[in-house]
């Protein structure tokens, strides 16, 4: 018996031993699993940091971008005129190169007069600026401003016969109508 008995032990203890692994396999199957949580919590919570920081960069850049534009846009205004204003420095130049001649006659104030004028016409043609001079043409209250009408046997009734004041366009809208005088029926 004592030979039976050792063998039972021995069957006993090699039963009892695999159930003791198993509950053991488990416990360290289950810590495994914490220890890939915890790696893994903690890749989240790095990846996380990442992208917060990757959201504060872009709100941050957007409003750069926001300031730069503002910013673009005021000096656009404050300096939209800059060329315009540098070509008009010509003119009034040659204005007071003329009011600054002493002994001038009538004929050079006026020929200087001119030329003066022709460089501010070319000027404001350079920035899109034209002419409204509608004499002869059908009165149009989009570009015109009646001053008064007057009857005109030779002129169509409905047209402009004198412009007492010229209007102006900047590229195509206008900046100021020209002041006429509207042929009324005879």
């Amino acid at each position: 018996m004592t030979a039976d008995r050792k063998r039972d032990e021995n069957a006993v203890e090699s039963e009892a031993q695999p159930p003791e692994q198993a509950q053991d396999t488990p416990e360290v199957a289950t810590d495994e699993a914490f220890a890939s949580e915890e790696i893994t919590a903690e890749q989240l919570q790095a990846k996380a940091d990442e992208n917060w920081e990757k959201y504060v960069r872009a709100v941050a850049e957007l409003d750069n971008v926001r300031k730069r534009a503002a910013r673009d846009v005021e000096n656009a205004h404050k300096f939209a005129l800059e060329r315009f204003g540098k070509d008009l420095l010509a003119v009034k130049d040659s204005l007071e190169m003329g009011l600054a001649v002493e002994n001038a006659d009538v004929e050079a104030l006026r020929e200087g007069s001119l030329a003066t004028l022709k460089m501010l016409g070319s000027t404001l043609e350079r920035f899109g600026i034209a002419e409204i001079h509608p004499e002869g043409e059908p009165f149009d209250p989009e570009f015109h401003e009646a001053m008064t009408m007057q009857p005109a046997p030779d002129a169509e009734p409905g047209s402009v016969l004198n412009v007492v004041q010229k209007g102006y366009t900047l590229n195509g809208r206008l900046l100021r109508p020209a002041m006429v005088v509207v042929a009324a029926e005879a």
